[in-house]
C-alpha cells in the first residue's frame, strides 16, 4: 500500500513521497537525477491554448505562462456564474455580459444583480418602485413608491370607502336599468304575442271565407301574406325571448351587491380595529424579536455542548461513521465526496486535529478503496505550540469481530510537507493514504470491518517528547 498526497493520482516529483513513507515498511535510499531535471525543463514547448496563442518556451516557466496567457480560460470571478471565459475577454464578461453583474436599480440605487432585476424579482420587492394604489379599479389615481402606499392605504382609508360606495352606487343605478330595460322588453314581448294571436283569428276567418267565397288566387295569396308576417313575428319574439335570457344571465349582480356589503362591513371593522392592530403588531413584533434571540443563544450552546461532549484530548480519535451505503452512494454520484469527523488534540492546550475519508477513494484509490488522511487544523493555542507538526501518526480501520484484525498505516509527519505547518486557513491540505483499504476486503462479508452499516475508523498520534503546555 502506498501513500500519496491528497488528490495525488500519480507519484509527486523530487522524492515527495519521503513524508509519508509508513515507518514499518522502510524502503532502500533514493538519488534524484537533477541533470535530468534540468534538461525535461529545459525543453520548447507550445502553448496548450494554440492557435489562439501561438507562445513557445520552454517547460519551466509553462505553468508561469499559464497563469499570464490571455487565451487560457478561467472560472468568472462573480459569484454563482459557472462559465468560462478567456483572460482576454473577462473584463469585458465582467462588464457587459456576465448575468451575476452588479447593476444600480434605477429606483433605490442599490447595486443589484443584473439576473434579477431582468426576472424583476428585484422590484417586486424594491421599496423605492412605483406601483398603482391598490384601489386603482375604484377610482384612486394616487401612485407612489411601495413603501409609502402602506401608509397611504391607512391615511385615506375613508376616501377609499367613499370610492368602494360610489362605485356600488354607480353598480346599482346600472342594474335599475337593466331591470326597466328588461320591463320594456316584456312588455313588447307581450304585444307580439297579442299580435299572434290577433292574425291566428284573422288566418281561420280567411280560412273559412276560402272555403266559401273569393277566387281562388286572390285567398292564396292573402293565406300566405299572412303566413308570412307569422313567420316574421314569431323570428322576432324568438330573438328578444332569447336577448332577454343573454341580459338576465350577463347582468345578474345580485352576488356583486352581496359581496359589496361585505366589503362594506370589513372597511367598518377595520377602521375600528386599526390602532389596536397597530399595538398588537408592535408588541407582537417585540416579543419575537427575543423569542429569535433565546433560540439562536440556545442553538449555539447546544452545538458547544455537543461539541465538547465529543471532543478527545488525549491525541486519539474514535470515529464513527454511520449509514456507510447511503454515503458511499453519495460518494459515488458526486453529491458528497468526503466526510470529515469531529475535531481532537493531542492535549487540552494542544494541536488540533482531525480525519477525513473518502469513501469511494480519492486519487489513486478512487472507485476501488477507501481513502483516508490526516489533517492538521488551526486551534486556539497555534501561537505557543512548536511548529512544524512533527508527531508520528497511525490510522487504522477497526475489526468488529473482537479478533483484533485491524488495518492500520503509520506515518511521520515531514517538517517541510505544507500539510504540517502552522495553518493559515480553518485547515492544512490533508496527507495520508489514497489507498488505505480495498473495497473487495472492507465490504467482504467474511470480514467484520462494517456492521449494521457502520464501521469504525481510529486515528492516534505518538504522544512521545511533544511538550506539554
Amino acid at each position: 500500500m502506498c501513500l500519496l498526497p491528497l488528490g495525488a493520482s500519480q507519484p509527486p516529483p523530487d522524492g515527495m513521497w519521503a513524508p509519508l513513507l509508513p515507518a514499518l515498511h522502510p524502503v532502500p535510499e533514493v538519488f534524484k537525477d537533477n541533470c535530468c531535471k534540468r534538461e525535461v525543463l529545459n525543453l520548447y514547448v507550445y502553448c496548450s491554448n494554440a492557435p489562439g496563442c501561438n507562445a513557445k518556451l520552454i517547460l519551466g516557466r509553462y505553468q508561469d505562462h499559464l497563469q499570464q496567457c490571455l487565451f487560457q480560460a478561467v472560472q468568472c470571478s462573480n459569484e454563482n456564474c459557472q462559465e468560462p471565459v478567456l483572460r482576454k475577454d473577462m473584463k469585458e464578461h465582467l462588464s457587459t455580459y456576465c448575468q451575476f453583474r452588479e447593476e444600480k436599480c434605477v429606483y433605490c440605487k442599490k447595486d443589484v444583480v443584473v439576473i434579477n432585476l431582468q426576472v424583476d424579482e428585484h422590484l417586486a420587492v424594491c421599496p423605492e418602485a412605483e406601483q398603482d394604489c391598490p384601489f386603482k379599479h375604484y377610482g384612486c389615481a394616487v401612485m407612489d413608491k411601495r413603501r409609502n402606499l402602506q401608509e397611504h392605504e391607512q391615511s385615506a382609508l375613508r376616501e377609499h370607502m367613499r370610492l368602494v360606495l360610489e362605485k356600488n352606487v354607480q353598480l346599482e343605478e346600472q342594474i335599475s336599468d337593466l331591470y326597466k330595460s328588461l320591463g320594456q322588453k316584456e312588455s313588447k314581448i307581450q304585444k307580439l304575442e297579442e299580435t299572434i294571436s290577433k292574425i291566428e283569428k284573422e288566418f281561420k276567418q280567411h280560412t273559412q271565407f276560402f272555403g266559401r267565397n273569393g277566387s281562388f288566387l286572390s285567398n292564396i295569396q292573402v293565406f300566405a301574406s299572412h303566413i308570412d308576417k307569422s313567420a316574421w313575428l314569431e323570428a322576432q319574439m324568438h330573438q328578444l325571448s332569447q336577448t332577454v335570457k343573454q341580459q338576465q344571465n350577463k347582468f345578474d349582480l345580485r352576488p356583486l351587491m352581496e359581496a359589496l356589503d361585505t366589503v362594506k362591513q370589513k372597511i367598518t371593522l377595520l377602521e375600528n380595529n386599526d390602532q389596536r392592530l397597530a399595538v398588537l403588531e408592535e408588541e407582537t413584533n417585540k416579543h419575537d424579536t427575543h423569542i429569535n434571540i433565546h433560540k439562536a443563544q440556545l442553538n449555539k450552546n447546544e452545538e458547544r455542548f455537543k461539541l465538547l461532549e465529543g471532543t478527545c484530548y488525549n491525541g486519539k480519535l474514535i470515529w464513527k461513521v454511520t449509514d456507510y451505503k447511503m454515503k458511499k452512494r453519495e460518494a459515488v454520484d458526486g453529491h458528497t465526496v468526503s466526510i470529515f469527523s469531529q475535531s481532537f488534540y493531542t492535549s487540552r492546550c494542544g494541536y488540533r486535529l482531525c480525519a477525513r475519508a473518502y469513501l469511494n477513494g480519492d486519487g489513486s484509490g478512487k472507485g476501488t478503496h477507501l481513502s483516508l488522511y490526516f489533517v492538521v487544523m488551526r486551534g486556539e493555542f497555534d501561537s505557543l505550540l512548536q511548529w512544524p507538526f512533527r508527531q508520528r501518526v497511525t490510522l487504522m480501520l477497526l475489526d468488529q469481530s473482537g479478533k483484533k484484525n485491524h488495518i492500520m498505516e503509520t506515518f511521520k509527519a515531514d517538517p517541510n510537507s505544507s500539510s504540517f505547518k502552522r495553518p493559515d486557513g480553518e485547515m492544512n491540505i490533508a496527507s495520508g493514504c489514497p489507498r488505505f483499504v480495498a473495497h473487495s476486503v472492507l465490504e467482504n462479508a467474511k470480514n467484520t470491518y462494517i456492521k449494521d452499516d457502520t464501521l469504525f475508523l481510529k486515528v492516534a498520534v505518538d504522544l512521545t517528547d511533544l511538550e506539554d503546555l
